[in-house]
This record gives structure tokens, C-alpha cells and sequence, in this order.
């Protein structure tokens, strides 16, 4: 079954070409996430991955600097922290 999600991703990939696609706010691609993820851990782990990354990579995010040692972080929907080295590399391109 794992090569069903795999194959819809891949087909994802080879369609939609890459500067057409939503941008992750993750600094690893949701689709790249999820694919590793499944090929790794198998079917139940990636539709998890995927549930986790539909819920978070959208709008409702915050992104303000940690006052201790001046390092990005980023507060997704669900309340979860996202260090710098997390965080998608456009989102530092304008600083």
C-alpha cells in the first residue's frame, strides 16, 4: 500500500512543476517530508506525516525572534515551536 502514496507523490512531482507549487513554510518540502517518511517508517507513519503537515503548512503561523539568542522561530496553527533551522530558507532571504 506505502507504494500507492509513494507513486501519487512521485506523480505529484512530475506533474506540477516545482516554482508552481504551493510554498512549504517547512525548510523540508511537505511532499519531500512525507515521502521519506513513508518510504522509511511505511503507510501509517506517512499518512500521519501527512495529516501533520495539511493541518500546520498554512496560513495562521507566526514567526518572531527568540529574545535570548536571537535565533527565528515560528509558532504553527497547532501551537508547535519550529527552530531556524527548521523554518523555510525564504522566509530569511528579505533580512
Amino acid at each position: 500500500m506505502k507504494i500507492i502514496l509513494l507513486s501519487i507523490i512521485k506523480i505529484y512531482w512530475a506533474v506540477f512543476a516545482k516554482d508552481k507549487r504551493r510554498k512549504c513554510i517547512f525548510r523540508l518540502s511537505c511532499s519531500k517530508h512525507v515521502y521519506q517518511v513513508t518510504k522509511e517508517e511505511g503507510l501509517l507513519k506517512g499518512f500521519n506525516a501527512l495529516k501533520y503537515r495539511y493541518e500546520n503548512c498554512r496560513n495562521g503561523y507566526h514567526i518572531f525572534e527568540n529574545h535570548i539568542d536571537g535565533s527565528k522561530m515560528m509558532i504553527l496553527p497547532d501551537g508547535q515551536l519550529l527552530q531556524e533551522n527548521e523554518i523555510a530558507v525564504r522566509f530569511f532571504s528579505c533580512s
